[in-house]
């Protein structure tokens, strides 16, 4: 198990409590996006200075469910470093000390979300997508010599264990500000459909944290199964293909289309009379 979850999450991810932006400032129904690098849609073939650049899943949910969408993700985001501004990081503080976010903020992404749920009581959506760097961090700690180096000491179940403690924590500390709006929780896709093994593996602390604070999990795992027909998300054109000839492991615009579908799937599915603009409208705080 442990060498097909190397296999398949191998590369590492490339390359913020302050007031909320003043993008963030209108009086009308919000969505939240939290996470990683997934949902801030990176691209390693985009210039980062410009954040405008990258455009994720959050951008096309947002478009298609008619609401004003607030960004807070961040590029090698972990659980640790969600929580801590010491906590356990893969790359996203050092990203956000070179590159812009899609908004700006100096403290931790759980400061951001709950200072804006509090004041931004018309909040309908957050989405949540993390916990890969979790395991990033993990395998670079553990190729650092000699031994025993951050993380690696866990153990493989010690880190996923970490991250579902942190995940936790998370969802419940959205939902302590107040907010009982809806809350998707986004799981990570397969980068080859032959084996999902290790992307089940690394969703189930997500999976599971979801589970215990009654979140609805959209699964991204699902959401390209069908276009990758079992073989390989690179050949499938989900994964953005570089120069090289080989396949990042961030998703291509087709790739984040199909997270979007699934997402507005969930919720449609989570109250199936209504359409999921209504929904939203339904789950008022």
């Amino acid at each position: 198990m442990r060498v097909k979850l190397f296999a398949l999450l191998s590369a590492a991810v490339l390359f913020v409590l302050a007031a909320a932006p003043a993008s963030a400032t209108s009086g009308g129904d919000s969505y939240l996006a939290l996470g990683d690098s997934v949902p801030f849609g990176f691209n390693p073939l985009l210039d980062a200075s410009n954040a405008s650049n990258f455009v994720g899943y959050p951008e096309i949910v947002a478009q298609r469910l008619n609401i004003e969408e607030v960004n807070a993700t961040c590029p090698g985001e972990a659980t640790g470093g969600f929580l801590s501004l010491t906590g356990t990081d893969n790359v996203c503080r050092p990203y956000r000390s070179v590159f812009p976010l899609h908004v700006s903020y100096s403290g931790t992404q759980m400061a951001f979300a709950t200072a804006y749920l509090i004041s931004h009581p018309r909040t309908r959506l957050v989405t949540l997508t993390l916990g890969a760097n979790d395991l990033f961090r993990w395998q670079k700690d553990c190729a650092v010599t000699p031994q025993p180096f951050g993380t690696c000491p866990l153990g493989l179940f010690g880190m996923l264990g970490v991250m579902q403690a942190n995940l936790n924590t998370i969802l419940h500390g959205i939902r302590a500000t107040g907010y009982t709006g809806l809350i998707v929780v986004v799981t990570y896709y397969s980068l080859d459909y032959s084996d999902v093994s290790g992307a089940v593996l690394l969703n189930s602390p997500l999976v599971a944290a979801a589970a215990a604070n009654g979140v609805l999990v959209a699964s991204g795992l699902d959401a390209w199964a069908e276009k990758a027909h079992g073989g390989s998300s690179c050949t499938a054109k989900l994964l953005i293909m570089l120069p090289t000839g080989d396949c990042d492991v961030h998703p291509t615009q087709l790739g984040h289309k199909k997270l979007a579908q699934e997402i507005t799937s969930t919720i449609a599915a989570s109250c199936p009379a209504q359409s999921p603009i209504e929904c939203l409208g339904r789950n008022q705080n």
